[in-house]
């Protein structure tokens, strides 16, 4: 009987994970055929014949190194950004002590519930007002205000760092930002990661914002550069499908990277509340 039960749950697995991985295959075999083949009727998950040469012409089609770099900046100003804010405000919510605090944190969760179409039209209108339209500071500066999201992952991990530590800290005399900044900030090394990792995925792969604040071509970034492939004439899917695949592939390298770290966070933000 738990043979039984241990093999059906590995079934469900895999064939949760096939959901996961056939629409990948998919478009690595599309980037990978020849566009005659593609346009035959049936899913063809192997390609019968391998054309590298498609991910050059898609790379040369559009200014791949252009729109890398500027998602590059993007990515990880926001990244770099995100972690500041965010952890200094989840140590405050976490360890200070100040009146209406819990009551702060509510209302900082409560935005998540605030749809972002909501906020969309005034903020345009500060961007615009600013100067900032066509440039990437509306697509940076709002990751360095915080993420109610990102702060409640490191609030929960920071309850879970003991007590004594902050006390034996403040008796040899660190003041709070030293004990945030040489004790709590190495010990977070998971939950930084983790949110380091949703933070890159979330700016290499965001289309809208670039969408509305960017309109000259030198500022475009990688989700915009694909939608070139697009126009009134149909979609030329295969040069669509092996640009894809070169865009996936930092995401696919860096959660590898950090998944150890990435997990660990995940685990022990749910500890303590």
């Amino acid at each position: 009987m738990k043979t039984l039960k241990t093999a059906l749950t590995y079934l469900i697995i895999l064939g949760v994970g096939a959901l996961f991985v056939i629409p990948l295959m998919w478009m690595l075999t599309v980037s990978l055929s020849d566009p005659a083949k593609v346009a035959e009727p049936g899913l063809h998950l192997i390609p019968t014949q391998l054309k590298w040469d498609n991910y050059s012409n898609a790379l040369t089609l559009m200014p791949f190194a252009k729109y890398a770099w500027n998602t590059i900046k993007v990515t990880i100003l926001c990244v770099i950004g995100g972690l500041l804010s965010c952890s200094m405000v989840a140590y405050a919510f976490a360890r200070l002590k100040a009146p209406g605090k819990n009551a702060l944190f509510i209302l900082m969760l409560s935005t998540i519930m605030l749809p972002g179409l909501v906020t969309m039209i005034p903020m345009f209108i500060i961007f615009k007002t600013l100067g900032w339209y066509d440039t990437l500071l509306p697509l940076i500066v709002p990751a360095w205000f915080g993420n109610a999201f990102y702060i409640f992952l490191m609030r929960q991990f920071f309850l879970t760092i003991p007590v004594g530590l902050e006390e034996a800290a403040k008796i040899d005399g660190c003041g709070p930002f030293r004990i945030f900044w040489q004790i709590m900030l190495p010990l977070s090394k998971p939950v930084l990661v983790t949110v380091a990792v949703f933070s890159f995925v979330a700016h290499w792969n965001d289309f809208l914002n670039p969408l509305i604040y960017l309109n000259s071509v030198d500022n475009r970034t990688l989700a915009l550069g694909l939608a070139t492939f697009t126009d009134v004439y149909g979609v030329d899917i295969v040069s669509l499908m092996a640009a894809s695949t070169a865009v996936l592939l930092p995401v696919l390298v860096i959660f590898f990277l950090a998944q150890r770290y990435f997990v660990q966070g995940v685990v022990m933000t749910g500890i303590k509340g």
